[in-house]
């Protein structure tokens, strides 16, 4: 039975990473500081999973919750570009120093892979579309830099101390056990949480930014497929679905979805935000052998649906 750990496995990718590892009978460990992740995202997983509470910037932690770990996944990081804005200090702490402890004490235990939550913030605004690999890095961001430095750092670990890794860029995750509380949070549940309680949603700029929305289950779907993949070391790998979306288009679905009516309220853009995103999955592909199996449209319904029974709890 693999052992698995995932950093960050209280938040909402990570969570939904432990439900499939755990339904596959994988042996889990979580680590996550609760700072953002949360337990009930974990109480279907009680006594499934063995839950270590610590901050990846303790490296006695990290040690503990590393020892054994045939795999490690990741996701524990500050996830906001806007909070990166206001504590970049924090970000890089977690982010650069965080991710290089989970890198030695992985190498030290002798992992087998090593599979990293990247960004596709680290593309930045460049007017190029589809975003792929090897195109410049130039992000606009704190979180956009640290995320860039942590895939570095990965692919000097896999060519220096010969521990595999693999870096996922993500574009815009989105699904169930998606956080809508914090202004931070990320687009899709915020609009759902503001329209089910018949509140206009805050868009920031004028709503033609265009996003590559990737449902959750691809997403779990790219870190298992990178955790096996015999072609995959040492490379950094966008998890998309290549086809993009304004925020305007979002919010309308929404509203179709959830029957409502709210207008749209527009204020300024904020700084470090990218204009439009869309990923080259082609990478991937040939790499990972991903193809996204869950639509745009089908996560959406499936997200909204989600919220709405957790809404009537």
């Amino acid at each position: 039975m693999p052992k698995y750990l995932i950093t960050g496995g209280a938040g909402f990718i990570g969570s939904n990473l432990a439900r499939r590892l755990v339904g596959q009978g994988a042996d889990v460990v979580v680590l996550d500081d609760f700072s953002t992740g949360k337990t009930e995202n974990l109480d279907d997983l009680n006594g499934k999973v063995r839950v270590i509470e610590g901050d990846i910037c303790d490296m006695t932690t990290v040690r503990e919750a590393t020892e054994g770990a045939d795999y490690v996944l990741h996701h524990a990081a500050v996830v906001s570009v806007p909070r990166s804005v206001k504590d970049p200090l924090r970000t890089n702490a977690v982010n650069v120093d965080g991710t290089l402890n989970c890198l030695v004490a992985a190498r030290d235990a002798g992992v087998k892979r090593f599979v990293f939550a990247a960004s596709s913030s680290a593309y930045g605004d460049s007017e190029e579309l589809p975003k792929r690999e090897d195109m410049p890095a130039l992000p606009l961001s704190p979180y956009g830099v640290a995320k860039l430095v942590g895939e570095m750092y990965c692919k000097v670990f896999n060519d220096v101390y010969g521990l595999e890794t693999v870096s996922l860029r993500y574009f815009n995750i989105f699904g169930p056990f998606q956080d809508p509380t914090s202004q931070y949070s990320a687009v899709v549940p915020i609009f759902i949480a503001s329209l089910l309680a018949g509140k206009s949603p805050l868009v920031y700029g004028d709503g033609e930014q265009s996003r590559d929305f990737t449902f959750i289950d691809n997403a779990v779907d790219a870190n298992l497929l990178a955790v096996k993949s015999g072609k995959a070391a040492g490379s950094v790998i966008n998890v998309a679905c290549g086809a993009r979306f304004t925020l305007n288009q979002l919010i309308d679905d929404l509203r179709r979805l959830l029957g409502s009516s709210a207008r749209t309220t527009y204020t300024e853009a904020r700084a470090g935000d990218i204009k439009h995103s869309l990923g080259d999955i082609g990478l991937a592909r040939d790499l990972l052998g991903y193809r996204p199996k869950v639509t745009f449209e089908e996560g959406l319904k499936q997200t909204v649906d989600w919220f709405k029974t957790r809404a009537a709890e």
